[in-house]
């Protein structure tokens, strides 16, 4: 635990995940046997680097949520509060609900459920350093093309600069706080936590990511995450 340096990890949870096909929210979708959220969570708890985790669920579905993360090998402790129609306002939900104490936040998608402890524990470690945001990130792999509005290419974007952000992403609690405060969540062009740091004008650090940090999104992530949690079970390592 990191008492003398206490942090909190936020899990928005209230999203539909309309990509991945009809069904239960994205975040109860099932991999293995249990949702996408408790993996996420179970790898939260793993890297001892997080004291406190809030869920932001679906104003309907806290009960549920609650008893669904009720499991004996979550020892960090776990409260689920409300989320709002948007992943940003489920994150200013869940900082409200955030004791004096917490001096550092950790947000993660709960569509990562597959995260590794390690990465999860590099984030921390590297806010904890003094960077005001983290994220992890990964080189982009494929050739990226600029299109213009009838889809004919203007340009190949040059990619060596250019990386894949994943989740967890790692921020002081004040720097993420003022980001949020300062931002609209009805008029932001943000998709995540970093941009908004971004545009409050703090620098972000881009540490490396991990291949197995995917985001489940559509049906082929789903099967592929299936694959890789076969894997990790055959090889002894339980998620």
């Amino acid at each position: 635990m990191t008492a003398e340096r206490p942090t909190a990890a936020i899990v928005p949870a209230a999203g539909r995940g309309e990509r991945l096909g009809p069904g239960a929210p994205k975040a109860l979708r099932l991999l293995g046997g249990a949702p996408l959220l408790v993996h996420a969570v179970r790898a939260l708890s793993a890297s001892h680097a997080i004291d406190l985790i809030i869920v932001a669920a679906p104003i309907d579905q806290l009960d549920l949520i609650r008893n669904l993360l009720d499991q004996p090998d979550l020892s960090t402790e776990i409260e689920v509060v409300a989320g709002g129609e948007s992943r940003q306002e489920s994150v200013a939900l869940a900082l409200l609900s955030l004791s004096p104490d917490i001096e550092f936040v950790l947000v993660h998608d709960a569509a990562r459920p597959l995260v590794p402890a390690e990465l999860v524990a590099s984030v921390a470690a590297a806010v904890h350093a003094g960077n005001p945001a983290v994220v992890p990130g990964l080189p982009v792999v494929e050739t990226v093309k600029q299109v213009d509005s009838d889809d004919h290419v203007l340009a190949t974007i040059d990619r060596r600069p250019l990386r894949a952000i994943q989740t967890p992403q790692g921020f002081t609690r004040a720097v993420l706080q003022s980001a949020h405060a300062l931002t609209d969540p009805h008029k932001s062009s943000a998709t995540d936590d970093a941009g908004l740091v971004e545009l409050s004008g703090q620098q972000v650090l881009v540490i490396p990511g991990h291949e197995e940090a995917f985001k489940v999104t559509r049906p082929i992530d789903l099967v592929l995450a299936e694959a890789l949690l076969a894997r990790r079970r055959a090889s002894g390592i339980v998620s």
